[in-house]
């Protein structure tokens, strides 16, 4: 893992390990792009997937947020469906939609049509990675990585979904292809979250986006022993593994105990009652992300108030509770860093 030592003393990854900071490190999920105007001028005309797929875009793409606000660790431009089409899964990300599956896999035979992936089918990845590792100094690098969950949810239903119907009716009809589809994705989503480590990624999320549409014993049962293999997979690297989802307020206790170090928490649930649930990990989040585009005396309130529960942890790092939205002004991304980093001062 080509890291230094400077990375290595970073406040984000002391939070990380529950060690003492200078401050509250944060980062914003989709901090890259989204909302500021130079990425979406650099993105003109180009697909998602195209974007992806492409090194000097990725890095460029990455470091547009550092430089504008000031974040103590980039996130990895990339997508989670980017390892399926690397390994031959006809998939595009629609514009307004999300990603569109052409054959959803519903059966065994269509599973065992799933190959497993290689360094070979990304080397846009290594690539991408050694430069910003160039670039980015002493500020940490999170590589990431979709959970077999959500990467099978999109695979089955064939692009988003509500309710995911045709998702649970395979896990509950058919659970031996069930497992079989996500242990496939376990083995392609470990092998990608260490591509991003062994080219110099200093830390790892896991997105498991959609578990929270699960029951716990639902979870327990058809999900939890897949992204376990996964957590497990890239553990003792040296670099600290952050699990997240959305509406897992139930699944809180469950997500710690998969193995991750850094347990993501949405807006729903206090810090510091998340912080009883996972066992003793560090916490990642939590301000609405409508809370950004509220009067400044609203944001700082907020802020100070999720510092103050996020004291609960052994470490803290401040993120929204999920990704920025389209229409947040970036200067009041800047803004939030700003009051983070103030109020959490020692």
């Amino acid at each position: 893992m080509a890291t230094n030592g400077a990375v290595n003393e970073s406040v984000f990854l002391r939070a990380c390990r529950g060690e003492d900071v200078a401050h509250t490190p944060v980062w914003f999920m989709r901090q890259a792009g989204r909302s500021l105007p130079e990425y979406r001028k650099l993105r003109e005309g180009i697909p998602m997937l195209e974007a992806c797929r492409t090194p000097e875009l990725i890095c460029e793409i990455t470091l547009q947020p550092v430089r504008r606000h000031n974040v103590d660790a980039a996130i990895f431009f990339s997508d989670i469906v980017v390892p399926l089409a690397a390994v031959g899964v006809d998939v595009d990300i629609v514009p307004g939609t999300g990603p569109v599956v052409a054959e959803p896999i519903r059966d065994m035979a269509a599973v065992e049509r799933l190959r497993d992936l290689t360094e070979e089918d990304v080397p846009y990845i290594t690539q991408a990675v050694r430069l910003l590792r160039d670039e980015l100094g002493a500020t940490p690098l999170i590589g990431f990585a979709g959970a077999p969950f959500t990467l099978a949810s999109y695979l089955v239903e064939g692009g988003p979904s509500r309710t995911h119907a045709q998702t649970k009716a395979l896990m509950y009809g058919a659970p031996e292809v069930w497992h079989a589809l996500c242990e496939r994705l376990a083995a392609i989503t470990s092998r990608f979250l260490r591509v991003q480590i062994d080219a110099g990624a200093n830390a790892v999320q896991l997105f498991d986006s959609w578990a929270g549409a699960l029951s716990l014993a639902d979870y327990e049962t058809f999900v939890a022993p897949h992204s376990t293999r996964v957590l497990s997979s890239v553990e003792g690297l040296g670099v600290p593994r952050i699990h997240f989802g959305v509406g897992t307020a139930h699944l809180l206790t469950a997500m710690g105990e998969a193995g991750a170090d850094v347990v993501g928490v949405d807006w729903r649930t206090p810090l510091d009652k998340a912080a009883g649930l996972v066992g003793g990990r560090a916490v990642q989040g939590n301000l609405d992300p409508c809370t950004v585009m509220a009067p400044d005396a609203v944001l700082e309130r907020e802020v100070r108030r999720i510092l103050a529960e996020g004291k609960a942890a052994p470490g803290h790092i401040f993120n929204l509770g999920h990704g920025v939205l389209p229409e947040t002004d970036p200067d009041a991304l800047t803004r939030t860093v700003e009051l983070v980093h103030e109020h959490s001062a020692r």
